[in-house]
């Protein structure tokens, strides 16, 4: 009659593997970045007088609102998942505005040569810059690039537009 012993070396060597991709997983967790930090790093680069404003709703979404140039730019994060939604935008103009017609001609050819990720749009009866894009796989540069994109153009071309077209 044989008897079976326990592999003892394989049983703790099991043990082992799993106590380490459990410290692995708590590691990460701990060092892991959230999108609202990563956010917050980007506008702290950025704010012309470092007052930054924040808000936060309950459902876990966040507004933030700073200084860029001659502009105020807006970041609105939904929440933190990657259905989540990140939006910038910056306000350039207010309307009604002299030669409306030539304004939008002008935003319209612009929105096609210079404006990148990002476009002219009307919100709230004013000429904003605006983009939005959802989280699902975005990475920090693209957090960046975004907000930066926002804030340049809005602040390259507020004087410029309110200059021209202003009432």
């Amino acid at each position: 009659m044989t008897t079976s012993e326990p592999n003892i070396q394989t049983a703790s060597t099991e043990s082992l593997s799993s106590e380490s991709a459990i410290a692995s997983e708590q590691v990460e967790k701990a060092t892991a970045v959230t999108y609202a930090e990563e956010i917050e790093t980007v506008i702290a680069s950025m704010a012309v007088d470092q007052k930054v404003m924040v808000g936060q709703s309950e459902a876990g979404g966040h507004l933030w609102k700073f200084k860029y140039g001659s502009v105020e730019v807006f970041v609105q994060l939904t929440g933190e998942t990657e259905d989540d939604t990140l939006a910038v935008w910056a306000f350039v103009l207010q309307l009604p505005a002299k030669n409306e017609a030539q304004l939008m001609r002008k935003i319209l050819e612009m929105n096609w040569l210079s404006t990148l990720e990002s476009h002219f749009a009307i919100v709230d009866n004013q000429v904003a810059v605006v983009s939005t894009r959802t989280m699902a796989e975005i990475s920090a540069g693209e957090i960046s690039r975004v907000i930066t994109i926002v804030a340049t153009i809005a602040d390259d071309n507020d004087d410029v537009l309110q200059a021209e077209f202003s009432q």
